[in-house]
């Protein structure tokens, strides 16, 4: 299955580069340029991307502005993005993922990490969140916005093992690592963790990450998981 990519970047020596590094993936292809937020939200609702590298300093409309307009849009459901961020000093992290990005990557990441982070965002399977990633998320998620009451009650429906499992997922362990901690198959983690997208009406792993630390599923100043009381 052909992954179908749009970029978003205001510089066009960077999306020349992004095309040809897809273009010649075998399972990839480029199917749209966007120099701004705005373009990249028009292209998305005729394109019909699969994944949308976006940049998040653009003119007219930031990314991360469209990434909420993305996030927001019924008939763009199936759409994902991928943050493309600098670590050291963009603390725009958290709030895209907020708005909806599927996952972050930093400009520096080699060629064959992209290739990787763009099939990751696209199957859905894990967010990318390595070492310092995970402290990031930490470090903007310590004063959340307030878990709202259709959230808290759809938290309550996940069963104790569900509940846990979201917790690591918080902390960006993959299915394997997560089936390793709670001794399970890396199958029947997968499987908690669909259950747990589906009750809490999330697209993917990366909303389970916001939604854990907003409704206290885990801390976020010492990112430890906080045990179930029930299910």
């Amino acid at each position: 299955m052909t992954i179908r990519v749009l970029l978003a970047d205001d510089q066009a020596l960077l999306r020349g580069t992004f095309r040809m590094l897809f273009d010649s993936a075998d399972d990839m292809e480029t199917v749209g340029e966007a120099s701004d937020g705005r373009e990249a939200v028009e292209l998305a609702r005729a394109r019909h991307p699969d994944v949308i590298l976006m940049d998040i300093r653009m003119p007219e409309m930031d990314g991360l502005a469209a990434t909420r307009l993305i996030g927001e849009a019924g008939d763009l459901s199936a759409v994902k993005v991928l943050i493309l961020t600098t670590f050291e000093d963009d603390e725009y992290v958290a709030e895209a993922l907020r708005a909806g990005a599927s996952g972050f990557l930093g400009k520096g990441a080699r060629p064959g990490e992209l290739l990787e982070a763009v099939r990751t965002v696209a199957a859905g399977d894990a967010l990318l969140s390595p070492a310092a990633t995970r402290g990031l998320i930490r470090r903007f998620l310590a004063q959340p916005e307030p878990c709202t009451a259709a959230v808290h009650e759809r938290l309550e429906c996940l069963t104790r093992r569900e509940r846990d499992v979201l917790g690591l997922v918080a902390l960006g362990l993959s299915n394997e690592e997560i089936a390793e901690r709670l001794f399970l198959s890396p199958l029947t983690a997968k499987t908690h963790v669909n259950r747990a997208m589906t009750k809490l009406a999330v697209r993917d792993r990366a909303q389970l990450v916001v939604i854990a630390y907003q409704c206290g599923v885990v801390s976020p100043v010492t990112g430890a998981v906080r045990p179930a009381v029930s299910g």
